[in-house]
């Protein structure tokens, strides 16, 4: 089913004409996303985490120490949502109040659970592993059993959620188009810089394929 039913916590009120319920649309955003905020409660106090995550078929994985409160708190069954978003330009209106910026973002809302054995574990760390740097899994050293240990997991499935675009020129009033100031959008595009190696490295190891093609494989996706 390509259409996510909205649900009373994922309808998008503001500007409806916004709104994206479209899994496909949903997936792609979390997918081109590094960070994902991550929204929870412990003793009634709020808390919002930036953290490295993966989508994998219709789910949000997240992992972390075991010992940390908010995988903890998932894995209790407290509500969780995880919320990323992708800014693709500044809007630059005539008036000060249009102006805006153009973006993609997606939130899920759910509860989580453990994934406890350890092959599809390493399957979402080696997932995730890739989605940030394609190539770099096989030729670093696997985790071992202490660091299998002290690593928690969590899915997160894609059940309840939603997503909100923006795209396009400056919404400016009428009577302001005749203003004369520029107006239009800046693109933004995320780019990586020259790798700088460990200072510790020796200089026998040169610099793999896969690192140096990632500002390659950034600017593919802003083109």
């Amino acid at each position: 089913m390509n259409e996510i039913e909205p649900t009373e916590r994922t309808r998008v009120r503001r500007v409806p004409q916004r709104a994206v319920y479209d899994r496909e649309t949903i997936h792609r955003i979390f997918d081109e996303a590094l960070i994902a905020h991550v929204a929870f409660s412990h003793d009634e106090q709020p808390f919002v985490l930036p953290m490295a995550f993966v989508r994998i078929d219709d789910a949000i994985y997240l992992h972390g120490s075991t010992r940390a409160r908010m995988l903890e708190g998932i894995c209790d069954g407290r509500p969780v949502c995880v919320t990323a978003t992708l800014v693709d330009g500044l809007v630059l209106a005539r008036s000060a109040f249009h102006h805006s910026m153009n973006y993609r973002s997606a939130a899920v809302i759910g509860t989580g659970t453990a994934v406890m054995e350890r092959g599809r574990m390493l399957e979402v760390l080696e997932a995730l592993s890739e989605k940030l740097t394609p190539g770099r899994w096989p030729e670093v050293r696997q985790p071992n059993e202490q660091e299998m240990k002290a690593t928690r997991v969590v899915e997160i499935p894609i059940d309840e959620a939603s997503a909100k675009v923006r795209t396009g020129p400056p919404a400016d009033e009428k009577a302001d188009m005749s203003f004369p100031v520029w107006a239009g959008t800046v693109p933004i595009a995320l780019r990586y810089a020259k790798p700088v190696s460990d200072p510790n490295l020796s200089p026998s190891v040169a610099l793999p394929d896969h690192v140096r093609q990632l500002s390659d494989r950034r600017g593919k996706n802003h083109d």
